[in-house]
């Protein structure tokens, strides 16, 4: 790797003679995406914005897992507020990014793990890769994953994923539409994807290119990502059984519902 960068939870490193930024998620084996993580991945964003040589952007990650997901004590209702703004700034940021950003997945890819890899395009995964949108379990929703799973997927699908909370392997999420290619090594399949597909091509070409095809779909992303979590932050989190759900959970026991 060269020019790399560290922080606590997040490698950054230009390679491929600059062509490509890797960012590895670097606390395994959960790889939770808390606001230290997704602050990591803003910022690496943000210092490669202006470079005009960047083709593409590979998300991966060390250990076993992709992501476990998201903070639960940062689900709270006196810090949820906070989470969902800047994790939705970082949704914004990877779905808009001026080139594209290829993930590559084994094991666990849950909750705000899955909600940042479908911000960004191509996913390369293990057949049996976990995939999944556990919130419903808890007592809330995926308000970014309610906004983003029907780019990849129909409807009826991305409905079972959201209000069932069951993972599905990445043999199934590759027939739904959800994984563009499985392969043995992910990271190896990413990799040799960007070679012979990006690398070749004119960085100004690429950003053209996906500023047309997602043009619509980003003036979109961006109300119903605000309309989410309006009903997220000023509906949801008013109810009972969202903070039992959360609180069982934190308390390792089973929740118990009042359906209000």
């Amino acid at each position: 790797m060269a020019d790399s960068a560290a922080t606590g939870s997040l490698k950054a490193a230009l390679e491929r003679e600059g062509a490509l930024l890797r960012l590895t998620l670097a606390r395994p084996k959960a790889n939770i995406c808390d606001a230290e993580m997704i602050g990591a991945l803003q910022a690496a964003l943000d210092a490669q914005r202006g470079n005009i040589a960047l083709r593409g952007v590979l998300l991966d990650a060390e250990g076993p897992h992709f992501s476990f997901g998201a903070s639960v004590e940062e689900h709270l209702a006196d810090r949820c507020a906070g989470m969902l703004a800047s994790l939705h700034a970082l949704i914004l940021a990877l779905a808009g990014f001026r080139v594209p950003v290829l993930v590559a997945v084994r094991g666990q890819c849950l909750g705000g793990g899955l909600e940042i890899a479908l911000a960004g395009g191509p996913i390369f995964a293990t057949a049996n890769a976990q995939f999944g949108q556990p919130e419903i379990k808890l007592g809330v929703f995926a308000p970014a994953a309610s906004c983003l799973l029907h780019w990849r997927m129909n409807a009826v699908a991305a409905e079972d994923l959201l209000c069932s909370g069951r993972s599905i392997d990445g043999t199934r999420a590759h027939e739904l539409g959800l994984v563009h290619a499985l392969a043995e090594d992910p990271v190896a399949a990413a990799l040799a994807y960007f070679d012979e597909h990006l690398a070749p091509r004119s960085a100004a070409a690429l950003a053209h290119a996906l500023q047309a095809v997602r043009g619509r779909r980003l003036i979109e992303l961006r109300e119903d990502l605000a309309r989410a979590e309006r009903l997220y932050l000023e509906s949801l989190m008013h109810t009972r059984d969202a903070n039992e759900g959360l609180a069982a959970f934190l308390a390792k026991r089973a929740p118990t519902w009042e359906h209000r």
